[in-house]
């Protein structure tokens, strides 16, 4: 049985409830040992998601809120040919294709301009109608958050 990645979100619009992603370590184990890691010591928790765009997807996991901040490591680039498709989860980085570190997105739409650029470590299995209900900003002026962050 593979390991999933229980995000309970509130996404400020009234909506509540459990984002279930499969995590997949067959494409870029690195950066899926690196989000263990972090759910298990709590990063995630409590944080918000400060880019989130109509059409093309929802950006969380900066520990102050803007989009610059980190976890204490990158990872070195796990780029494969998985689409980023709807549902597709994928990490954030800067210009260096090996700065991941803490930063996700979860694709609303195809945005398969980003294959072989970012490295795709999950796929949202269930609710997806959560991440869609996100507030819409950069950043929202309510950013919907991650409660509580779990591996199951």
């Amino acid at each position: 049985m593979s390991e999933k990645l229980i995000l309970s979100l509130d996404s400020q619009t009234g909506e509540t409830g459990d984002v279930v992603i499969k995590l997949r370590p067959d494409l870029a184990p690195a950066h899926v040992a690196q989000i263990t890691r972090l759910t298990e010591e709590g990063f995630y928790d409590g944080l918000s998601f400060h880019r989130v765009i109509d059409g093309f997807m929802a950006q969380g996991g900066c520990p102050d809120g803007t989009g610059m901040g980190g976890a204490d490591q990158n990872i070195p680039a796990e780029f494969s040919r998985e689409p980023h498709v709807r549902g597709v989860c994928s990490m954030a980085r800067a210009q260096n294709p090996n700065s991941a570190s803490s930063q996700f997105f979860i694709c609303f739409d195809d945005a398969t301009f980003l294959d072989g650029q970012y490295s795709v470590w999950g796929v949202v299995e269930s609710g997806m109608e959560l991440v869609d209900a996100l507030p819409k900003g950069e950043p929202p002026r309510y950013p919907g958050k991650i409660v509580k962050a779990t591996i199951a």
